[in-house]
């Protein structure tokens, strides 16, 4: 490490992490910043893709149901969606996220089970109460990190154009992460009430792309 950039993690450690960007869900970074989140030593921000680009459906995490290679990680969405282009078998919702171009970036990637959660903690578009069972929600990447969900936390967004029938909105359905969790299934989330699970890599559920930058 440089002697600058030692000084300036040193500072960073010392003194918490680096100031947001800008609001939540204000434009940023091609898209709307979407929070911080921390792995290992490196602080992220997040931005989630405008919809009109970066939000699709009726998409499957795998073709077939074999293990990826790398594709585990709960909080390295970059990371999980090269393993998965990279591998021989197809991979439609990691595939429709690293094709977009949009905002002056390429780099959108299918997020991770944290990432993905942060998404919905955010951004969650409805009133509806968050099912507390089985507990979901727990995510230590998140910055501040965060335990499980209660039936009021979190609420709904405050970011009207994040809200239900806004042009930003996330639908109330099933969306999918980039975290492998079996040889046939991989993690995904609930956007009307937080629940998240493993699905079965083919099945057909909902995809919004995000990228992120180093803080």
């Amino acid at each position: 490490m440089s002697g600058v950039n030692q000084v300036a993690f040193m500072n960073q450690r010392s003194f918490g992490p680096p100031a947001a960007p800008a609001a939540i869900g204000a434009a940023y970074g091609g898209g709307f910043y979407a929070g911080m989140y921390l792995t290992g030593d490196v602080y992220y921000f997040l931005v989630i893709c405008p919809a009109a680009a970066g939000a699709t459906t009726n998409k499957k995490y795998q073709t077939n149901t074999t293990t990826v290679s790398g594709a585990d990680s709960v909080i390295d969405g970059a990371q999980n969606t090269a393993d998965l282009i990279a591998a021989a078998t197809t991979h439609d919702a990691a595939s429709f996220c690293n094709d977009i171009n949009t905002g002056g970036y390429t780099d959108w990637y299918l997020p991770a089970k944290n990432e993905l959660e942060m998404l919905y903690y955010n951004f969650k578009p409805t009133t509806e109460s968050n099912r507390t069972s089985p507990a979901s929600g727990a995510n230590g990447n998140a910055v501040p990190s965060r335990s499980n969900y209660t039936s009021g936390d979190p609420s709904q967004t405050s970011v009207s154009v994040f809200q239900t029938g806004g042009s930003e909105a996330f639908v109330d359905a099933i969306h999918w992460s980039s975290t492998e969790t079996a040889s046939n299934a991989a993690a995904g989330q609930r956007f009307d009430d937080g629940q998240q699970e493993p699905l079965l890599k083919t099945s057909r559920n909902r995809v919004r792309a995000v990228r992120r930058v180093a803080a």
